[in-house]
């Protein structure tokens, strides 16, 4: 059975509606899975407009419990369908409410209420991976959105204890041990808890996820060169090269699927390494350190993927473009990526229930 997919529209005042029409009017875009959007019928229908596209949008209807049959119902029935689950309880959004690039309250509510929608279908397992278009944070949190972005909030709607946050590309997958933090704090926060954490989760992931049995991770340090033997910082000796130990003598359960942690490797040479084939995954510890080199080499590629939840759940590596907002010219590459990543998750995950003994 092919994975289904819910995309949250995201921010409607931005490029998602425009995005996600670009991607289904996309050639072999359903292929490996079914997509379905969560989010307002008007932003949809004014993107189809606005480029000419032939789709027509699909409105579903009934119990939550009766999502895929509905969802196959209306594949079958319509071809070039924008299947639609848009109920929230404040109702459909206005033209006032979707102005291009001046996102409104009625809008920043309705965001949220499609986020919710789509954690509560994935927990339920009506469908099997979420992936979500962009939000604008400052005006989400201007509105009382307590998280800072989408991945705290999945995190507190799930539950889940650790997440990790990674980009990942066609060739890069990188992994952020911190993310949104003044650059100032970051050594204060490598402790090496946290490591143990990140690094523990990414391979985890790079195993169960990406299906690679016994992957290679390689850990940045935080300083030039590696701290230079501590000339210009002691993380690599204090903290970071400990913990890459602990993981060297141990590993995890069972040898052949032990994964191979190494570093700490200086920064301004690892993903170029990681580039030539020899690690699978990398462990940046700050944002720019990981996010630089990912948006370098796969800029329209690159997905963001939150590992270490029960659900699955990806997301485009872009913001919502109000520059370019309602001109059609968004590029829908990375939301094509992540859908089709989730499905490629999902479908392992699956694997992985089915291998297991229990």
């Amino acid at each position: 059975m092919a994975p289904v997919i819910a995309i949250t529209m995201g921010d409607p005042c931005g490029v998602g509606p425009e995005v996600i029409v670009k991607a289904f009017d996309s050639s072999g875009f359903l292929d490996k899975g079914v997509s379905l959007v969560i989010g307002d019928r008007l932003p949809l229908e004014r993107a189809i407009k606005r480029m000419g596209s032939s789709a027509k949008v699909v409105e579903l209807f009934g119990p939550q419990k009766e999502l895929r049959s509905s969802l196959a119902r209306a594949a079958s029935a319509a071809g070039g369908a924008i299947p639609l689950w848009s109920q929230s309880h404040q109702g459909p959004l206005t033209p006032a409410d979707i102005e291009p690039g001046n996102p409104t309250p009625a809008a920043c509510e309705a965001v949220v209420s499609w986020i919710r929608a789509a954690a509560s279908f994935a927990s339920a397992g009506f469908v099997d991976a979420v992936c979500t278009c962009p939000i604008n944070k400052e005006r989400l949190h201007a509105q009382g959105f307590a998280f800072p972005g989408h991945t705290e909030f999945f995190q507190d709607l799930t539950g889940s204890q650790n997440v990790v946050m990674m980009l990942a590309g066609p060739v890069l997958k990188v992994a952020l041990a911190t993310i949104h933090v003044p650059l100032a704090q970051i050594p204060g926060l490598i402790t090496k808890e946290l490591l143990r954490q990140v690094i523990g989760i990414t391979a985890e992931s790079m195993r169960g996820d990406f299906g690679v049995r016994s992957p290679r991770v390689a850990v940045c340090g935080l300083n030039p060169h590696c701290g230079e033997a501590g000339k210009f910082g002691n993380e690599e000796m204090e903290t970071i090269g400990p913990v890459i130990e602990e993981f060297q003598a141990g590993g995890l359960p069972g040898e052949d699927l032990a994964p191979r942690i190494s570093g700490p490797w200086p920064a301004d040479t690892v993903f170029n390494r990681a580039m030539s084939g020899d690690f699978d995954a990398i462990v940046a510890l700050y944002h720019d350190q990981g996010l630089i080199p990912v948006k370098l080499a796969h800029f329209n590629e690159a997905v963001n993927v939150s590992l270490g939840l029960p659900i699955v759940r990806t997301s485009v590596d872009h913001g919502t473009a109000y520059d370019i907002a309602g001109k059609g010219v968004a590029d829908p590459g990375s939301l094509i990526a992540a859908v089709n990543l989730a499905a490629s998750i999902a479908r392992n995950r699956r694997q992985g229930r089915l291998r297991s003994p229990g």
